[in-house]
């Protein structure tokens, strides 16, 4: 950069504050650099020459022991007092002036503090010349700062002249500023980023050589536990990482949400940035806060190259994340068709369903994807697909996918495929509410028994009691509610808990053949019997005139807020429960809607409304 040119006017008067700028025209950038940092961080005051004989005679005599810069310097600060015989006036003028506006800065990251820079004028902080400066032909080392700056001053937001050096990839001026100020190098700004962080994000690679060089520590991470190593594979910079990497940076860092440096770069397809990281030591099967791997986010973003080579060194191909889908289910979720290709030819488990119980099969059914339920069919036993209980027909025949249809009954699928019982009650004990919606809705029989563990009551209630909500719709959809509230026992004493059916059938009467276990019993399970008021509370609404078996008033007796559960179920019943109750088993649930009745009303019979029965 040509260095500035002083021109001088011996008529002109001194302007105040200004210096003769001609003392530094021979001095490099670096140099000027140097002398606007020493001239910040000293204190030190030229006496008046006319204060007292010995000073003018100090004046006048150059010390020997003072360095070049150090003179200037001096005689700089001097010359600020003793103008010259020759009066002058400097100001500033390039071959290359600047054509744009400087960089606003409420929009180039640390707000400014408000200090209007003026060329040819001293300033009082070198950071902010850095930053309103950066793309200009001036050096900045030209804009000379007045003395008592303090460089570990930060702005508002906590910025320090090292972190807005390296924001604008002002590697000279770090290296003074290093040299001059050494403990700054790993301070933090008020969102925890250091210098190198800040460097980094910008991709400012000199920057972050001269930080490195000077001792920068790789592992102090910003608030959201983002390192240097993984900002550089968010911001997709090979030679970045590569820097990184050969200073020793650890790889197997986690984030604030548990992603690593490795499922960065698969998230961003960058196949480079990957092999660096698996070289450098990156584990594969890595999760995050989800359970999410590399693995399943390449598959996730269809990122084909990077899955490629996270399998090929290695990687589980059939983890799960923590809602039980894998890397197979989430491409073909989201439609990638390449990816699921790859993950087929490399045999991944078509049996493994999502937390709803639905296959990757059903997944492709529903979403109309031709060509992946094609590539489906072909993988998938179709002996898994009826335990699932439902058939990928009724998926694709709820939403209007009619080439899938033709695929599936090509494939020899089921037309009359019914629902059985029990997807129901894997939903239910998954308490999977939008699973268990889909198969009511599409006829599953909620008042089912299973032979294998036979119950007195609904055997779908066993896995919704501790999900109020899910309970209360499998109510409100036809489950039978009085079933509960039988009891061989009455109101006289139960058998203790805690033993087995065939104790418990010894117990009963002959008269009284057992058909299974009873709700009062199960609802005395450790496990359940904390939510035994709610429960009841919730089957009182729909049934009439009960009587509590001693059991189930054992519960009601427990807790003190629950007295008024049990005047609830005292008799005589609301005659507008009733009324509800008749009305329900004239008409089906499902066609309440349908009565030429006002919605409030509707809504009591659906129990949506409040009331006080």
């Amino acid at each position: 950069m040509a260095a500035a040119r002083i021109s001088h006017s011996g008529s002109a008067a001194p302007s105040p504050g200004f210096e003769d700028y001609s003392l530094y025209s021979n001095l490099s950038d670096d140099e000027l650099l140097q002398l606007a940092i020493e001239r910040s961080l000293t204190d030190q005051h030229c006496s008046s020459a006319n204060t007292t004989s010995n000073t003018s005679a100090a004046a006048t005599q150059p010390n020997s022991s003072l360095t070049p810069l150090a003179r200037i310097t001096n005689q700089s600060k001097c010359n600020a007092h003793n103008p010259p015989p020759a009066k002058t006036t400097a100001h500033y003028s390039s071959p290359n002036p600047p054509t744009e506006k400087p960089p606003d800065l409420t929009w180039m990251g640390p707000p400014s503090t408000g200090i209007d820079i003026t060329l040819g004028c001293s300033v009082s902080n070198v950071s902010q010349a850095a930053r309103k400066w950066q793309d200009a032909s001036v050096p900045i080392a030209a804009l000379v700062m007045r003395p008592g700056t303090n460089l570990m001053l930060p702005s508002k937001p906590g910025w320090l002249a090292i972190h807005q050096a390296a924001w604008c990839g002002q590697d000279a001026c770090l290296r003074i500023l290093l040299s001059a100020q050494p403990g700054m190098i790993n301070k933090r700004t008020e969102r925890g980023e250091t210098a190198l962080l800040v460097a980094v994000s910008k991709l400012q690679l000199r920057c972050v050589q001269v930080l490195l060089e000077n001792g920068a520590d790789l592992s102090i991470s910003n608030y959201d536990k983002e390192t240097p190593l993984y900002k550089a594979c968010e911001k997709n910079s090979a030679e970045m990482v590569a820097v990184l990497l050969n200073h020793g940076a650890a790889v197997n860092t986690h984030c604030i949400q548990g992603c690593t440096a490795l499922q960065e770069a698969a998230v961003r397809n960058n196949v480079e940035i990957c092999e660096m990281l698996l070289k450098a030591g990156a584990k594969l099967n890595l999760t995050n806060i989800y359970g999410i791997s590399p693995v399943f986010s390449a598959a996730q973003c269809g990122q084909l190259a990077a899955l490629r080579l996270l399998l090929k060194h290695g990687a589980d191909i059939n983890s799960q994340a923590a809602d039980g889908a894998t890397a197979l289910y989430e491409a073909t979720k989201n439609g990638h068709e390449e990816i699921v290709e790859l993950l087929l030819s490399l045999n991944a488990d078509t049996k493994k369903p999502g937390k709803t119980g639905l296959l990757p099969l059903h997944i492709a059914a529903q979403k109309g994807s031709d060509n992946i339920v094609s590539m489906l069919i072909k993988a998938t036993s179709k002996a898994r697909v009826r335990r699932t209980g439902i058939s990928p027909l009724h998926l694709a025949a709820e939403r209007n996918r009619d080439d899938v249809l033709e695929i599936l009954i090509e494939a020899g699928f089921d037309v009359n495929a019914q629902l059985s019982e029990e997807p129901l009650m894997v939903a239910a004990r998954q308490s999977c509410i939008q699973t268990v919606t889909l198969l009511v809705e599409h006829g599953a029989d909620i008042n089912a028994c299973i032979p294998t563990h036979p119950t007195t009551f609904p055997a779908v209630y066993m896995f919704s009691m501790k999900y109020l909500p899910m309970f209360k719709y499998l109510l409100d959809h036809g489950g039978h509610a009085l079933p509960c509230f039988d009891c061989v026992y009455g109101s006289g004493p139960h058998p203790p808990i805690k033993i087995t059916r065939s104790e418990r059938d010894r117990v009963l009467p002959e008269t009284q053949p057992r058909k299974g276990v009873q709700f009062c019993e199960m609802i005395s399970a450790p496990s359940i019997n904390r939510w035994a008021g709610p429960i009841i509370d919730i089957l009182l609404d729909y049934v009439g005139h009960v009587t509590l078996c001693s059991r189930l008033m054992e519960h009601l007796d427990s807790y003190p807020d629950w007295s008024i559960i049990r005047e609830k179920a005292a008799p005589p019943r609301p005659l507008l429960q009733l009324c509800r109750l008749k009305i329900l088993q004239l008409v089906q649930c499902h066609h309440v809607t349908k009565l030429p009745l006002p919605g409030g009303l509707i809504r009591f019979l659906q129990h949506t409304l409040l009331d006080s029965c």
